[in-house]
């Protein structure tokens, strides 16, 4: 990493090691490696110079270290490392992939990753490094000589997609849809349009790739996608099954080794973004075919008795429909029960859109469970026989682990830890990709 640590001794007008890696957690550094002290990080500025870091980034140093020469002293750990993150981007020749989007992101990243890792040497966001903190991070893990670089780009408020765009500066831009996500903040999915869209302010139009079908990016000068035929790619479902979808793109076939129209509209993105970067269609195929998914998105789970499909990462109302369409419709003979809990975040309407997501599940599913205080308000104003209320989530899991040779849908917003009623992870098999 000698072109950030030549950024780094001319802004710092100091001799510095050789940086071999950045971290932020003391436990994973090694030595050489740059260490930003965030929050309480603070606290652990001994513990990283005595694991041999070549420089240490901090707001808030202790007193007797505050003279240490590799002890850099700022004023916003945080700003700083994104200007860092900004300038060590603008060195590099790596061409950048950013995703945002109201749903479908993580999943749309990693299917564009397992596409371009084919041809490029690369990197995707990790986890939930998207915010202001994590995707700068994952800037900054960018070697020298990689090609390509896909990341996911997360906000909770106006102005924070236009920050990460300008540090990222992004050759590609992706917009997967518009929809209700952090209504707490945003008040409106006009609000959440405009937050989505600073994107595009450093994204030139022909290397903007939208959801076309969706109505708050129709009238965006970008590449469309979708099933409606308007649009520059059009999408259609040939064949499904358990655990794989067969579809076309403008009449070429491709199969994912997941369920959903839903998912196939993200596979859209990583087809048309391989096609701008010159991936022939046999490696595209097969990016797609192999792609690994991030845990929790519809990810599949089998133990002794039951089939778990865990959607549980995250929730909205538009998510929720998806979920609960894309399980109804896979074609498996097993008893299918569903699991909701809250979806966070929605603001003043939430109580409406717990009810609408209710009764849509309930015109598809005999055997619906559901977890959490938005919850359990919709489902006693609605008063269903087949909807069964838990206050407790080990009386939940109780329940659910009594549905045997049964298939069980996940989903709620993260906070609700809905996966913990899947019991211990060593009797589960794990196969999901």
């Amino acid at each position: 990493m000698e072109i950030l640590k030549t950024l780094l001794v001319e802004k710092y007008n100091r001799e510095i090691d050789k940086i071999t890696g950045v971290k932020m957690d003391t436990k994973k550094l090694e030595k050489g490696n740059l260490f930003f002290a965030i929050n309480k990080g603070n606290n652990f500025i001994k513990e990283a110079l005595d694991k041999g870091a070549s420089l240490v980034i901090s707001d808030n140093p202790p007193d007797n270290l505050k003279e240490n020469l590799k002890v850099i002293k700022v004023k916003n750990t945080i700003t700083e490392m994104q200007d860092i993150a900004k300038e060590y981007r603008s060195k590099l020749k790596t061409k950048i992939i950013a995703v945002t989007g109201s749903e479908g992101k993580t999943t749309t990243k990693d299917l564009i990753y397992s596409v371009l890792k084919r041809k490029y040497k690369g990197i995707k966001t990790l986890g939930n490094y998207n915010n202001q903190i994590g995707m700068p991070y994952m800037l900054l893990q960018l070697k020298e000589d990689d090609e390509i670089a896909v990341l996911e780009l997360g906000m909770s408020n106006l102005g924070e997609i236009e920050r990460l765009a300008d540090i990222s500066q992004p050759n590609l831009g992706v917009i997967t849809n518009i929809g209700d996500s952090h209504l707490e903040y945003l008040i409106n999915r006009d609000n959440v349009f405009k937050a989505k869209t600073e994107l595009f302010k450093y994204v030139d139009s022909k290397n903007r790739i939208v959801y076309g079908d969706d109505p708050y990016l129709k009238a965006i000068d970008a590449i469309k996608i979708g099933i409606e035929k308007e649009n520059d790619y059009i999408l259609k479902v040939k064949k499904e099954e358990f655990g794989k979808t067969v579809f076309s793109l403008n009449k070429e076939i491709y199969e994912l080794p997941i369920n959903g129209e839903h998912n196939c509209l993200n596979a859209s993105f990583a087809i048309v973004i391989g096609k701008y970067l010159e991936v022939d269609y046999n490696d595209i195929y097969e990016g797609l075919k192999s792609a690994e998914i991030s845990k929790m998105r519809f990810e599949k789970i089998e133990t002794k008795d039951i089939i778990f499909i865990n959607d549980a990462y995250n929730a909205s109302p538009v998510s929720m429909r998806v979920s609960l369409e894309t399980f109804y419709k896979i074609p498996i003979k097993k008893n299918k029960v569903v699991v909701l809990a809250d979806a966070l975040e929605l603001g003043e309407n939430e109580l409406e859109y717990h009810k609408e997501i209710l009764n849509y599940a309930a015109q598809r599913f005999e055997k619906i469970y559901v977890f959490g205080r938005i919850m359990e308000k919709a489902a006693q104003s609605l008063n269903l026989k087949k909807i069964k209320i838990f206050i407790d989530k080990n009386d939940l899991k109780k329940e659910v682990l009594k549905n045997k040779n049964s298939m069980i849908l996940l989903k709620g917003s993260r906070g609700m830890k809905l996966e913990e009623v899947i019991g211990e992870e060593k009797d589960a098999l794990f196969f999901s990709k």
